[in-house]
């Protein structure tokens, strides 16, 4: 398994000193009430914690989860991904596109097998084989299970990732079905909503 990054290796790749770092320690000590006596293990938890590899997958969806996420304050969802998680493929946030995109995706899943958090939102079509959703010119299912299979955990953003919503009712013609029914080998952790609150997705996606 390759190296993942640690809140610390990232500050200092960005242009943080040691002696900023500190004073960020210190300044975390302080807001949380602690004593100063807890910085160096603030420091400690900060130099060897790595970041968690996230993978975002979108399915049948109206990418209302995204844009609830990106509208969190609390935190900031500039802090979610540039600090706390290493969002290494979403098609809606990332800045590459076709085949680098699709690379990424495949990098980050033999890279780090068995380490990285996949979040999904929206649902698979399973109905002629799954070709009512064509991502990167294969079937969104097969992506997803292809994506599921080395991940530590599953989030499933949304109404429709979560219980199938609006493209899931009568009469279905697409078969769009919830994350749990395509996968049922992993731990998912739903997170319902049409959208989700995006504060409640960055405190779970960060709690995880």
């Amino acid at each position: 398994m390759s190296h993942i990054e640690t809140f610390y290796e990232v500050m200092r790749r960005q242009g943080i000193t040691r002696r900023s770092f500190m004073k960020y320690c210190s300044l975390t000590a302080a807001a949380l009430g602690l004593s100063p006596a807890y910085v160096p293990q603030i420091a400690n938890a900060m130099e060897n914690k790595p970041r968690t590899p996230v993978l975002w997958l979108h399915g049948l969806e109206c990418t209302c989860c995204s844009e609830s996420f990106i509208r969190s304050a609390h935190p900031l969802v500039k802090d979610v991904v540039l600090s706390m998680l290493s969002l290494d493929y979403d098609d809606t946030l990332m800045a590459a596109a076709g085949h680098q995109a699709e690379a990424a995706l495949e990098d980050t899943i033999q890279k780090y097998k068995g380490e990285y958090i996949l979040a999904v939102e929206g649902n698979p079509p399973l109905n002629e084989d799954g070709m009512f959703c064509i991502i990167g010119g294969k079937p969104f299912v097969d992506q997803l299970k292809h994506a599921a299979k080395h991940a530590k955990a599953i989030i499933a953003w949304g109404s429709c990732a979560s219980w199938g919503c609006v493209q899931a009712a009568r009469p279905n013609p697409t078969q769009a079905t919830p994350i749990h029914k395509v996968i049922t080998d992993k731990p998912i952790i739903k997170v319902p909503g049409c959208p989700p609150i995006a504060e409640v997705m960055t405190g779970v996606i960060t709690y995880m």
